[in-house]
């Protein structure tokens, strides 16, 4: 079923085809009883400069991107925005379209937002990132994917969610369905971007419980400015985990970029953040 949203037709062809959408939950997605959300919406923007947000989505879906010349690998990009709205271009289609330019199927997540619960406000985008990961294993054959070089990249709330995905992939809190689930939805490496929510901002160098490593850990590798206000100390110490159970992690930590750069070019060394990645990638093996 391939259906594209208008908002995705404009940049539709920086992309080698026309891309894949893809619909997570056929017969609706599990939401607590009483919850209401308004029609899914793109919110205004300031300025000519300001990024593009969207917000209630209801209906989580997926969108592939194909690369002229793949290699197998596909990446599940996770957009940011607090769990309250997702960041879809900088964080999301712009990312999917450098991917392609090294031969990466970028996948697009549009999880649900905003947070149903404060308590818990990632429940509903780990139930999406869970589902996805099954989607696309069941897919990787059709589209021409290694189902061992399947990843997750997130910013921010995303970011935290692609953590969230690495380590809690199987704690499932929906009914699974064999025909869109998967055993193991855990991603074969993972990238998180200056991800929110390790630490809290009042104790910056200890990890908030959730966050135990343990050997089905997926590769990690992590990018963080240190002036950003949610603290890179959370990025650092996740890989001090990863290294006390010698598990292949990477680590790079700008002295400047704050936070929600994104895609975005301030003209500072940070903007060079996907070139890194693109390397660790290939000294991994996932970029042939």
């Amino acid at each position: 079923m391939k259906l594209i949203p208008a908002f995705l037709l404009v940049s539709s062809s920086l992309f080698a085809a026309e891309p894949i959408v893809v619909k997570l939950w056929p017969g609706g997605a599990p939401e607590k009883p009483g919850v209401k959300i308004e029609a899914e919406k793109e919110m205004p923007r300031k300025n000519a400069e300001d990024v593009m947000r969207i917000t209630n989505v209801t209906e989580p879906m997926i969108t592939v991107f194909k690369p002229e010349n793949p290699n197998g690998t596909a990446v599940l990009v996770c957009p940011g925005g607090g769990y309250s709205i997702l960041a879809y271009e900088h964080e999301g289609s712009q990312v999917c379209e450098f991917l392609n330019k090294h031969g990466v199927t970028g996948i697009l997540l549009k999880y649900r937002v905003p947070k149903r619960d404060p308590n818990d406000p990632g429940r509903e985008a780990l139930q999406d990132a869970q589902r996805a990961m099954g989607v696309i294993r069941h897919h990787a054959a059709d589209w021409g994917l290694k189902p061992d070089r399947i990843g997750i990249l997130g910013f921010s709330a995303g970011g935290h969610l692609t953590v969230m995905t690495s380590l809690h992939a199987n704690d499932r809190t929906y009914t699974t369905d064999p025909a869109l689930d998967v055993d193991d939805a855990t991603p074969n490496f993972a990238i998180p971007v200056y991800p929110a929510y390790l630490v809290s901002k009042e104790e910056p160098t200890k990890l908030l419980p959730g966050f135990e490593v343990n050997a089905k850990a997926p590769p990690m590798c992590f990018v963080h400015a240190n002036d950003d206000p949610w603290p890179a100390s959370g990025s650092a110490l996740l890989y001090l985990e990863y290294k006390k159970r010698g598990i292949p992690a990477e680590l790079h930590i700008y002295a400047k970029g704050g936070h929600g750069f994104g895609m975005r070019k301030s003209g500072g060394p940070v903007n060079d953040w996907p070139d890194r990645v693109a390397e660790w990638m290939k000294a991994m093996g996932y970029i042939p």
